[in-house]
């Protein structure tokens, strides 16, 4: 459980619809903050990692390095960057000592463009295109109907995914969207793609996120409470073979991979943060992750041990379905601020782990466990 490095600082902009302002502008604006929470300047950074969005140049490394008037030692763009990504690239730059002190972000304005997502991306677009499958919400959709007919999972036990995470987002004041949203107004909603309704779907919004990460012993001089990163894990699935399965099964080789080299366990964790570009994907890592039996995801959701109160607490910002789309970056700022005690009236009591946990679809994921004891 030694650390791989710690978090000492987060940012966040406002989300929502920030017109006017570029992406770039918005990540500058994200990292400035941070280092201001971290209690550090720009002159003691010397690596920056960025995330370039798939459907515009913004993002890249070279860009925001110059808005912020910055040149490091270590720089580089993930096309793919969600928070576990960067954070994972980050951790590999600290061990090879190309950097002491990294700062990560994403910025996106991507409602303000009017930026559309009807089309493919990532490995096999073209197939899945041919298919009608131009939008995550198709086989996001075809993937429950298989949970439904595999298990008996009831479109009412998926809908406490939404319900769960709206409850969660009233308490965030970041969050977008924060009205009440009872399992009443999610079964009397039209379906989007069914049977997903719109409460199953991510939002599009503008926003910027940013972490600054650091060696475990360079944070120990540092203001804030050091929240460490002490297990990781990837898995990819780029083969048709993998991929072509809508319950994603690779992913609980990922999550096998992540308990065996960390020495935690699901039992371990106290509060999890799934990327949600879908309720599904909630479900499915529910169950690949360990934290019920395969099929066992829709009873334990609609038991609300997810919900604020329940055992589990799940995406207590509210997640992508409620807070932002924010490719997971809020999750990993959200689990940094629960793991400080510094979330509010959302406040998990106790809380020493958490785990985030993101994927690409059916083609990559990531996992990242977080704590604020260091071995």
């Amino acid at each position: 459980m030694r650390s791989r490095g710690a978090i000492v600082g987060v940012g966040t902009t406002e989300q929502g619809q920030l017109p006017g302002r570029s992406a770039d502008a918005i990540a500058a604006s994200a990292i400035e903050l941070a280092l201001a929470d971290a209690g550090l300047a720009k002159d003691d950074v010397d690596g920056l990692i960025t995330c370039r969005n798939l459907q515009t140049r913004a993002g890249i490394d070279e860009e925001v390095g110059q808005l912020l008037g910055i040149s490091p030692r270590f720089g580089a763009t993930l096309d793919y960057g969600t928070g576990n990504f960067s954070l994972h690239l980050g951790l590999m730059a600290l061990a090879a000592g190309h950097a002491t002190t990294i700062v990560l972000a994403y910025g996106t304005n991507q409602r303000s463009l009017r930026t559309g997502f009807g089309i493919g991306v990532g490995g096999g677009a073209d197939i899945a295109a041919a298919n009608g499958l131009v939008h995550v919400a198709g086989p996001a959709a075809l993937a429950f109907r298989r949970h439904q007919h595999l298990y008996g999972t009831t479109e009412e036990q998926l809908g406490w995914v939404a319900v769960g995470q709206r409850e969660w987002a009233a308490m965030n004041p970041l969050a977008i969207f924060r009205d009440p949203l009872t399992i009443d107004d999610y079964l009397a909603s039209a379906p989007l793609v069914a049977p997903l309704r719109r409460a199953d779907l991510t939002m599009i919004s503008d926003g910027g996120a940013a972490l600054v990460l650091t060696t475990a012993e360079r944070a120990r001089d540092l203001p804030r409470t050091p929240v460490h990163v002490t297990g990781v894990a990837q898995r990819t699935a780029f083969r048709s073979d993998d991929s072509g399965d809508l319950e994603r099964p690779w992913l609980g080789e990922l999550a096998r991979e992540l308990w065996s080299t960390s020495g935690y366990g699901p039992d371990d964790i106290d509060a999890l943060y799934i990327q949600d570009a879908t309720s599904v994907w909630v479900l499915q890592m529910l169950e690949w992750y360990g934290f019920c039996g395969l099929g066992e995801g829709g009873p334990f959701l609609a038991e609300g041990r997810t919900r604020p109160g329940g055992s589990l607490p799940v995406n207590t910002n509210g997640g992508q379905l409620s807070e932002s789309y924010m490719w997971g970056w809020l999750h990993l700022a959200e689990a940094v601020r629960q793991l400080r005690g510094e979330a509010g009236d959302r406040q998990v009591p106790g809380i020493e782990v958490a785990l985030d946990v993101s994927s690409h679809d059916f083609l990559k994921g990531a996992a990242s466990i977080l704590s604020t004891q260091d071995a």
